[in-house]
């Protein structure tokens, strides 16, 4: 995590489009003139984002890839680092990954950051406009739109809806079984149409959501118990929730926890926790 100057604001979701969108944001980030890195840590959501300003590139292989905007980056089960310089502007729009490919009309996949051409590319230039006259409600009322004349792709109380919910409630801390139950599904039903919409297992998924729940609380308290939080979000016990913290963070989480608690200190530091 960088220490950079971050203005972030979170927009809620229209009640017709929660069941596949959790909401949409909009960054600012002012880089400086140097190529500067920031990491984005996994979470349970995809991310559709489009960005003004700056280019934005990923590194892949070793190199430096220049990401098109709009770009759908997937679920990430491994923090990423992108690159940009000066100020970069970003709408997005967090969707839930066994809803996100439904929703745009393609197949799923587990590339990572994934490029696309689609209809929505047609918003860039009009957001870019909205944006760089900082008429950011604008650029979200018009993204909301979109998304609205398009929820119709979105099977609503299916199996999948059903799951959704169960997880969402339970923050991810739920057996497939009970999922499948909340489903009215057969645990291998549930899972062959997890993975063909998400590309990822119910397991998976709920991993995430558990991970992102005990990220964001340390975030706002660094001082939390570990093993308290390891029985608060249903891990084996403080050893399996550090294990589990690592693989998809990169670090432990005691190190998370210093290091939130350095950062919370710092007058020009905003975080972007995604919530």
């Amino acid at each position: 995590m960088e220490s950079l100057k971050v203005q972030h604001q979170e927009f809620e979701s229209p009640t017709e489009l929660l069941a596949a969108i959790k909401c949409f944001w909009y960054d600012k980030r002012n880089l400086g003139e140097l190529e500067t890195s920031f990491e984005v840590v996994p979470d349970g959501y995809a991310e559709i984002i489009f960005y003004f300003g700056s280019t934005c590139s990923i590194s892949y292989n070793g190199n430096l890839q220049p990401l098109p905007s709009p770009f759908l980056i997937g679920l990430l089960n491994k923090p990423v680092l992108f690159y940009a310089k000066d100020c970069l502007e970003i709408i997005g729009i967090r969707c839930y990954p066994w809803t996100v490919f439904d929703l745009l009309g393609l197949s799923s996949g587990k590339n990572g950051v994934q490029a696309f051409e689609h209809p929505i590319n047609q918003l860039q230039s009009v957001l870019k406009d909205l944006v760089l006259s900082n008429k950011i409600d604008g650029a979200i009322t018009l993204v909301k739109q979109y998304f609205l004349n398009a929820q119709s792709q979105i099977p609503t109380n299916s199996m999948l809806y059903k799951a959704g919910v169960a997880m969402n409630k339970a923050n991810g801390s739920i057996p497939v079984s009970q999922v499948a139950e909340a489903a009215h599904a057969t645990v291998r039903t549930l899972e062959r149409k997890f993975k063909q919409s998400s590309g990822y297992s119910v397991k998976d998924v709920s991993g995430l959501m558990r991970f992102e729940q005990v990220r964001n609380q340390l975030w706002d308290n660094p001082n939390s118990n570990i093993a308290s939080l390891a029985h608060e979000f249903g891990y084996t016990d403080q050893s399996h929730l550090s294990k589990e913290f690592k693989r998809y963070s990169g670090t432990t989480p005691a190190v998370f926890a210093r290091k939130a608690k350095k950062e919370t200190l710092s007058n020009d530091f905003v975080a972007f926790i995604q919530s």
